[in-house]
């Protein structure tokens, strides 16, 4: 992971012609183990949920594209069975209804509700929660989820 977001970084650089920055976060699910190893790159962070407890996986590094020598940790995260990520653009945090911003917290509360049994669904909960929170059809472009759910057994939804 760490050699491949080193790449990565180059590639930005090279095809910007200069900085040019870029949050990421990547990530590598091993299915058999029901573990995530990830680089964090200034993206919104990662929440990692088992039962109702919610946590963060946040940056492990600058956003891509402004350093040639950027180091990145990549940590492995368990997703327990039964356990889900959720991974938000930055928009979806901060959307806004008279100059208040849904926020992380208000996403992790949500999250942590939610039930867990699709992928499809705890993606889909996030977003109708951020549309319910704006009061209105969304009207930015960056309003982007996606979720991992690994059921207490039997196969794995994406």
């Amino acid at each position: 992971m760490m050699e491949f977001c080193h790449e990565l970084n180059l590639s930005i650089l090279r095809a910007a012609a200069g900085v040019r920055t870029c949050s990421a976060f990547l990530g590598c699910y091993n299915e058999e183990l029901g573990t995530v190893c990830y680089i964090n790159a200034g993206h919104t962070p990662g929440l990692l949920r088992y039962g109702s407890d919610v946590s963060e996986l946040p940056a492990t590094g600058m956003p891509l594209g402004l350093f040639v020598g950027s180091t990145y940790e990549a940590p492995t995260a368990a997703v327990p069975k039964g356990g889900a990520l959720l991974l938000v653009s930055r928009g979806v945090v901060e959307a806004t209804h008279k100059k208040e911003e849904f926020g992380l917290e208000r996403l992790k509360q949500q999250f942590g509700l939610t039930p867990l049994t699709s992928a499809h669904g705890v993606a889909s909960a996030a977003l109708q929660a951020v549309r319910q929170f704006m009061q209105a059809t969304a009207t930015q472009n960056d309003l982007t989820t996606l979720a991992l759910v690994r059921p207490s057994k039997g196969p794995q939804t994406f």
